[in-house]
């Protein structure tokens, strides 16, 4: 007996909600396997199968990351951040609101995800300067990273997937500044609602750095010294040789030799009689070692809390913490794969996840975006660590890491895209590849720095959902989940049949991702509207500014994801600060859609 494509389309719909939900596999993955599901299903042609990845949105979403990179990369957003320091002020009220201007507007033009990846350390640097609680701070600005990108159509991918959707169905793309009138009342509010009740909520916990690191990262039991004892067999072996590294759980972050502190690299450093390693490590792992290789264990007599940071940051180390981005190769991988402590010349102390705090077996740990990892190695280490655009050091970019001459050639190129674009000289995607190419000629961006500038998750992402659109409609899904809705709204006013739409979304973008939202709900939401001989621009306009305005949990938009570590937060911080922001614009945003688009 064979199965109706309606209902074998919706098992595989059901399919990828549950793997995006249990994070069977990384988003992209999941949306390139339902595409493969398809074809092999018939559901949708190879050619419609691989259509995803010459679409319009698509190129044109990988254009605008590596505009942002172009941005970042030559310090264009950190022109600003004097700005930022000036306008502040002493009141809490005051730098939320100076920062969310600041932030907002930068992120209407450039990927909020970048202009985050900016502030954050930024942000830390300032919150020290003034004795600020990061989690005061950090939350408004991924909020408000979020809340400019809905200013304008090229803030955020899901604004140009709308856009390139609604070509598709026969309405033509969004102008650059279509959701202005909307997207700028909702600024505002949200700014409003941040600066005067966010506070409010907001925990005041001790941040991330706030006390040392040693302290946010409990390192007094897990970070020790040991002595080499006349009986020890480490007496002539090279680190490498001996193999304690590699047998037990243990980092050697530096061995002392009459008082001669030796930094990392270590693998080739002879050991001898009396000399001191400083290791991370369990006590279980330090006891086996005491017993199998003769040394003895100084933290119990010497080595106290005060001192731990100290000695992490002795001489020419130090230690700063580093947060995985969301287009790091790193993910998914543990440190032993990618022989971490090799390739970067640095040692991973601790790994902070959200509310969890790891420190043992870290070797065995598969990492994830937003992963905080705490790092100790040499000074230099660290100017390699903030030039790779998989991992952000916490801490204000070295300006030599910056081509900060071609800072203003960046900013003119990212205008000029906008001005041919907004007065419909060039379509988006051809200024924007246009805006690419300036960069590479210009010496904005080296040409393989374009590569590390694309989020190719989300990329694949898009490219493996849009088929999944495409069978829904071919199948009949669409209509066939209009119908009940249309059924639905005979019960109700027209406007809340457009607030049901957002708050649905609303939901779908915390369970699933912002562009997932976008590509399963916008085709649904324009059959809807032609049922209900309502406005289709309407509808997807409402189905776009929920996708995009994601609060509720860290989970549920990028930016939120990366501030959840260095915030030092909790997951209900999220929801009890972004829920009644959700709930706000629920009834908010369909109604700003009428008065300036009309519903009929």
């Amino acid at each position: 007996m064979s199965i109706s494509p309606i209902l074998l389309t919706l098992i595989i719909l059901l399919l990828a909600l549950i793997s995006f939900v249990c994070e069977f596999f990384p988003v992209d993955t999941t949306a390139i396997g339902i595409t493969v599901l398809l074809i092999l299903c018939q559901l949708v042609t190879p050619e419609e199968g691989i259509s995803g990845f010459s679409n319009s949105a698509t190129i044109t979403v990988m254009a605008m990351f590596i505009l942002s990179a172009g941005i970042t990369r030559t310090g264009g957003l950190q022109i600003v951040r004097d700005l930022l320091f000036q306008l502040g002020g002493k009141s809490l009220k005051k730098q939320i609101a100076s920062l969310g201007i600041i932030v907002g507007f930068i992120s209407a033009f450039i990927n909020n995800t970048a202009v985050v990846a900016v502030f954050l350390p930024i942000i830390e640097s300032w919150g020290k300067k003034r004795k600020i609680s990061l989690s005061k701070l950090l939350i408004p600005l991924s909020y408000t990273a979020i809340l400019g990108g809905v200013i304008t159509i090229i803030g955020t991918s899901t604004n140009i997937l709308a856009s390139g959707l609604s070509k598709k169905l026969g309405y033509g793309e969004f102008s650059i500044f279509l959701i202005t009138p909307i997207g700028i009342p909702v600024f505002f509010i949200g700014l409003i609602y941040l600066t005067f009740i966010a506070p409010q909520l907001l925990p005041d916990r001790k941040s991330i750095n706030s006390e040392g690191l040693d302290v946010d990262y409990d390192l007094k039991d897990y970070v020790s010294e040991i002595i080499i004892t006349p009986r020890s067999n480490l007496i002539g072996q090279t680190l490498r040789k001996s193999g304690i590294q590699r047998k037990f759980d243990i980092d050697v972050l530096e061995i002392i030799h009459n008082d001669i502190h030796f930094p990392q690299p270590l693998a080739d450093k002879i050991l001898s009689l009396g000399d001191i390693l400083l290791v991370r490590g369990g006590k279980e792992d330090l006891l086996q070692i005491r017993d199998e290789r003769g040394v003895d264990i100084l933290a119990d007599v010497k080595f106290d809390e005060e001192k731990v940071e100290e000695e992490l940051n002795f001489g020419e180390d130090k230690v700063a913490e580093v947060l995985i981005l969301s287009n790091s190769r790193l993910i998914a991988s543990t440190l032993k794969d990618l022989r971490f402590r090799q390739r970067y010349n640095a040692t991973v102390i601790a790994i902070r996840r959200g509310e969890e705090l790891l420190r043992e077996r870290l070797g065995k740990v598969r990492l994830k975006f937003g992963d905080l990892l705490l790092v100790q190695g040499p000074k230099e280490s660290f100017i390699g660590l903030q030039t790779t655009r998989e991992l952000l050091v916490l801490e204000e970019r070295d300006i030599e890491t910056l081509r900060q001459n071609k800072a203003y050639i960046a900013i003119a190129i990212v205008c000029g895209v906008v001005i041919l674009a907004a007065f419909n000289i060039l379509p988006i995607l051809v200024s924007s590849l246009v805006g690419v190419m300036l960069m590479i000629f210009t010496g904005c961006l080296k040409p393989g720095e374009i590569y590390g500038a694309v989020r190719w998750d989300i990329i694949f992402l898009l490219a493996g959902l849009i088929p999944l659109g495409i069978a829904m409609d071919k199948s009949g899904t669409n209509q066939l989940i209009a119908n009940y809705i249309v059924a639905l709204g005979a019960y109700l006013p027209n406007y809340f049949v457009l607030v049901l739409f957002y708050f649905f979304t609303a939901l779908l973008t915390e369970i699933l991702s912002n562009n997932a939202a976008v590509l399963l709900m916008l085709p649904v939401a324009v059959e809807v509207a032609k049922s209900l001989s309502l406005n289709p621009i309407a509808f997807m306009l409402a189905v776009m500014f929920a996708a995009s305005n994601s609060y509720i949990t860290p989970i549920g938009y990028q930016t939120n994801t990366m501030v959840y570590g260095p915030g030092g937060y909790r997951f209900l911080d999220f929801t009890r600060v972004g829920l009644p922001l959700t709930l706000m614009f629920t009834f908010i945003v369909p109604f700003l859609i009428i008065i300036v688009y009309g519903l009929s």
